[in-house]
């Protein structure tokens, strides 16, 4: 039951909002939803939460972990060779 006045859709919007799922975040990262369950099964890539059979990733974390995977690029003494 939702209250008067407003629809299931929007309780249910309200209620993963923060949330993105996998779908979406192959679609933003321009991977496959396949590279996101290999890396699940890996335990590599950002946290993600199962409800049934539906994945969701907190967009937080996503951001989080994309800082992570940031590398500095490394330059080598001497100059030019």
């Amino acid at each position: 039951m939702t209250a008067a006045g407003t629809s299931a859709r929007t309780a249910t919007g309200e209620l993963l909002s923060g949330w993105i799922s996998r779908v979406d975040l192959a679609v933003e990262l321009d991977l496959t939803v396949d590279t996101l369950r290999r890396w699940e099964a890996q335990r590599f890539g950002p946290p993600c939460v199962r409800a049934g059979r539906k994945v969701y990733y907190r967009r937080d974390a996503v951001h989080d972990w994309l800082q992570l995977q940031e590398v500095p690029i490394s330059r080598r003494a001497g100059g030019r060779r």
